[in-house]
């Protein structure tokens, strides 16, 4: 059963939207043997600028990479690109990737300080130390910072949120953080390629929504989990659905279990890819895909796997996972006119360097 949502927001719907965007059930797939070391986890800069300029031409059919970016943003923009920082210092999006966007996006003259690269959790993003990447004047925020209270409400919108009562919690209310509502013109989104033990996969839904709203662990308690509607739902609000341009996703380094932290060294793994688009949908569809292989060469269960003989707080053991995985979220929000989830509507062009 779908739980009852109420959505508050002042942002009327755009009469274009970002997502699904211009490339729907695209998707771009970089690959590059040399982009990690899977021995020590070092990423090569170089490489991966390589890559992201093979898929934004790609993905564009561009002839320059200021002309794919120019595509996409121009020098007025104010650009927060979402980063996600859950399963730092190991899982998290690459510095050296968020490091080749702000470059691309400075050499089609649009100035330092409009670009921002923001998370919800201050502790999770200072630990990646992105400013060492970037230059001095890019904003590097969060919605709550380290030395305020977790949950502290300064970082968000007041007035844009979504209301739900899931398990009879007193706080039903998820607000939007402030400068996605507020201050940015686009957004770019990178999330890690990961599982997650309540969704089933972290792409691209996942991280721009749970990733903009407060207060969304509540969705999931003992072995229930409201994601399979809820990511959807957060996703599709404005003025984020409409500002939420392009999408390109870390698959250089991976979990397949236990996720979204990454604190276990033998469930992590090295696709050594990055997929690019702006149709969220198409592009988790294809993690699922690759979680679900990596799962299966284990010997783990499906992320569909909903046997109760599976249920366990021991998630060292792949056998076992706190929560009934819900990565039905991604067709979901198909529903909700996100993206394609059909798989034979989805074309992936396969890029290898």
């Amino acid at each position: 059963m779908i739980p009852k949502y109420r959505i508050c927001t002042h942002f009327a719907s755009a009469k274009k939207s970002g997502m699904p965007g211009d490339h729907v059930g695209q998707v771009v797939r970089v690959f590059s043997e040399k982009s990690i070391d899977s021995a020590t986890a070092r990423v090569d800069r170089t490489i991966v600028k390589q890559m992201l300029s093979a898929g934004m031409r790609s993905l564009t059919g561009g002839s320059s990479d200021a002309d794919c970016w120019a595509r996409f943003f121009g020098p007025q923009d104010i650009i927060g690109i979402k980063v996600n920082c859950s399963g730092a210092p190991h899982i998290m999006s690459s510095p050296e990737l968020i490091a080749g966007i702000v470059e691309n996006l400075i050499s089609i003259g649009i100035p330092a300080k409009n670009i921002w690269i923001y998370e919800r959790f201050g502790g999770q993003l200072e630990s990646v130390h992105f400013q060492r990447y970037v230059p001095a004047d890019v904003h590097i925020w969060s919605a709550e910072p380290e030395w305020t209270p977790r949950g502290s409400l300064g970082g968000y919108d007041l007035y844009t949120y979504v209301e739900v009562d899931f398990f009879g919690e007193e706080d039903t209310r998820s607000f939007m953080v402030k400068p996605a509502a507020r201050t940015f013109t686009k957004i770019i989104n990178v999330p890690k390629m990961k599982e997650h033990q309540a969704a089933g996969v972290t792409g691209c839904l996942k991280n721009i929504s749970y990733g903009n709203f407060s207060n969304v662990d509540r969705s999931h308690r003992y072995s229930k989990t409201n994601t399979y509607s809820f990511i959807g739902t957060l996703a599709s609000v404005e003025p984020l659905k409409a500002k939420t341009v392009l999408n390109i996703m870390d698959g250089l380094s991976s979990v397949w279990q236990a996720g979204p932290f990454g604190e276990y060294p033998q469930f992590r793994f090295y696709p050594k890819q990055v997929l690019l688009g702006t149709d969220p949908v198409a592009m988790d569809h294809i993690v699922i895909e690759t979680i679900e292989a990596k799962r299966k060469a284990e010997g783990a269960p499906s992320l569909f796997d909903r046997s109760p003989s599976h249920l366990g707080r021991d998630n060292s053991n792949p056998q076992f996972n706190a929560f009934i995985r819900e990565p039905g979220h991604v067709e979901y929000a198909s529903r909700l006119g996100l993206g394609v989830y059909e798989r034979d509507k989805i074309k992936i062009k396969a890029i290898e360097l």
